[in-house]
């Protein structure tokens, strides 16, 4: 996922941060492309979002987030042919009503996350035709209403997590794939409400 950073002064209380964010226009992505005869490796990526903020910190920090996205179409549509590459090829295509990302190493992290996807429905659309690839390839097409991320070492890490989804979650995949030397990996994702927390400790 491609995020718009958000960044907080730091001060004697660590970061304090605040985001609200709402939408109610559409997202819209159409990439349409023809690949052919590369000597490395490819990537394509196409992303239709409505509200993304991406929060890094390296300080004690606190998070108050809000998203709210009432738009029509949020809708991301990949229409790709590869042929003939040496090395690897990757390629994603997502549509995300709402998505948090939140990532610090400090000795306290404390978040408050509310997300509301009221949106038609997120949709993500790939047509995929892949031959002669010589490393690995790999498709990731995924649709999500709601969508949170945090990771810390912080001793205390107290997460309030709350996310609302009324969308339809559309994730449509076609793939012909042919003479992959590699590894094939195709994935075709349609999700709600999704969150990943990661506490994990220094410590020895």
């Amino acid at each position: 996922m491609l995020l718009s950073p958000s960044f907080a002064e730091s001060s004697s209380d660590g970061s304090q941060i605040l985001n609200g964010q709402v939408s109610f226009n559409n997202a819209i992505s159409t990439l349409n492309t023809t690949v052919a005869n590369v000597g490395g490796d490819i990537g394509i990526q196409s992303v239709a979002a409505g509200n993304v903020v991406d929060i890094t910190t390296m300080n004690d920090t606190h998070v108050d987030s809000s998203q709210y996205n009432n738009g029509q179409q949020i809708i991301s549509t990949l229409n790709a042919n590869v042929s003939n590459v040496n090395g690897s090829a990757g390629i994603v295509n997502q549509a995300v009503c709402n998505a948090a990302s939140v990532s610090t190493d400090p000795a306290i992290t404390s978040v408050n996350n509310y997300q509301q996807c009221a949106a038609q429905d997120p949709t993500a659309t790939a047509n995929v035709t892949a031959n002669n690839i010589g490393g690995s390839f790999s498709l990731a097409n995924s649709a999500m209403g709601n969508n949170f991320e945090a990771d810390t070492n912080a001793a205390s890490m107290p997460i309030n997590n709350k996310q609302i989804n009324s969308a339809t979650a559309v994730a449509s995949t076609t793939a012909n794939i042919s003479n992959v030397a590699g590894t094939a990996s195709i994935t075709s994702t349609a999700i709600g409400n999704n969150a990943q927390i990661v506490h994990y400790s220094t410590n020895p």
